[in-house]
């Protein structure tokens, strides 16, 4: 019998395949009442995650439990938990609110529960559609309907917001926040922060299957580092009066400028006016959450393009790297002169023809949505009391 917290507990949790960690010793919590991101590059491990708490694969090591118990220990799990992991689970020819008939029906539910749901994520009027005409956006909205089925107390989405539009994104946002503010827990993945920023309380970042960051999105913001660049004339000059004042945050850049972090653009400038230093020009730079999130998992699946055209020296991409003391303190050393991108001196090929394209570019047919009916009639090849005996469906 779960408890009925609505809490999620993920410890210590392991997933290996053969020799690949997919996921190794993973350990956080979700609380009723907000909403959680779980956050990574593809690959990461999170569908790996979240198919172990949802019972779909046997985990290496560890344990994760919804309302106190395993998954598989719930009883009517889809009442507990509504989870979506892929929006493509349905029979292509079955419209959208006999699909949600037929899971209601599972769960031991009224047909008007189907109506509820598909209202409540905006399909009404495409409830009678056959859900292989919809677009992606359109299947995530299905897909989350069924998952709302149950009236569940926790909802697990993997990439909830993939195919949406922006009143889509918009909508999705609102209606994840009013489920939490009720008291309920919601868990959704993402690869992109920027992506659910705005709707998420808490944030787990992992990477090579492992924790990067586990804490409050308030606490992560507050790992937010800026610096000033100064293109002084005289850069050892500012470095010396700038020590004099006590900044020791001090890194040259590729470009023969200054920066400076733990100072703001006045005193920098105060203390070079001071030195009777000419300074050409001052910028601020702030690393936003998404660099912050790039630092943390960069390097699982680096290109090989990333290293063959570089990166600029002078942005956020690398922690900053204090340069070398010597004796008498920190000697400020013009960078050698090295272009962010340097490229091979052009060789032209050896007798290439310039590109010949076999055929001229016929452009496709532009795409002709099909005419729904007006307004919308029940599929006629659907039977609303016939069994499903075909074995596919959405997500439960």
């Amino acid at each position: 019998m779960h408890d009925g917290s609505g809490r999620i507990v993920v410890s210590n949790l392991t997933k290996s395949f053969g020799q690949v960690a997919a996921v190794q010793n993973l350990s956080f919590h979700v609380e009723p009442g907000s909403v959680t991101g779980f956050l990574g590059p593809n690959g990461a491990g999170k569908t790996t995650t979240l198919r172990m708490l949802l019972g779909l694969v046997r985990p290496t090591a560890g344990y994760s439990t919804i309302n106190g118990q395993p998954f598989e220990k719930l009883g009517n799990p889809g009442r507990v938990v509504g989870a979506v992991l892929e929006a493509q689970g349905f029979h292509p020819s079955r419209s959208a609110l006999n699909h949600l008939r037929v899971y209601a029906a599972a769960m031991g539910l009224p047909d008007q529960r189907a109506h509820e749901v598909v209202q409540l994520v905006g399909l009404g009027g495409a409830a009678n559609r056959a859900a292989g005409g919809f677009s992606l956006g359109m299947k995530q909205r299905l897909a989350l309907a069924t998952a709302l089925l149950g009236d569940p107390q926790v909802l697990v989405l993997d990439e909830p917001a993939n195919g949406l539009d922006p009143e889509g994104i918009a909508w999705l946002r609102t209606f994840l926040r009013a489920f939490a503010s009720s008291g309920r827990t919601v868990l959704i993945s993402s690869h992109l922060l920027a992506e659910v920023e705005q709707t998420i309380d808490q944030v787990v970042i992992i990477s090579r299957g492992q924790t990067m960051f586990y804490g409050m999105l308030d606490d992560l913001r507050k790992q937010q580092q800026s610096r000033v660049i100064v293109q002084p004339a005289d850069p050892s000059a500012l470095v010396a009066a700038l020590q004099a004042e006590g900044i020791t945050g001090i890194q040259p850049t590729p470009d023969g400028k200054v920066a400076v972090v733990d100072a703001t653009i006045q005193q920098i400038g105060d203390i070079a006016a001071k030195a009777g230093l000419a300074i050409y020009g001052v910028q601020e730079e702030k690393a936003d959450l998404e660099q912050l999130f790039f630092r943390l998992t960069s390097g699982q699946y680096a290109a090989p393009g990333a290293q063959m055209y570089g990166q600029p020296q002078g942005g956020y991409a690398m922690p900053y790297q204090q340069h070398q003391q010597q004796s008498g303190g920190f000697q400020y050393q013009q960078p050698i002169a090295q272009q962010p991108y340097q490229q091979q001196p052009h060789q032209p090929p050896v007798a290439q023809q310039p590109y010949q394209q076999t055929s001229p570019y016929q452009a496709p047919t532009p795409y002709q949505q099909p005419a729904p009916p007006s307004p919308y009639q029940p599929d006629p090849t659907a039977n609303p009391t016939h069994n499903d005996t075909t074995g596919q469906g959405g997500n439960a």
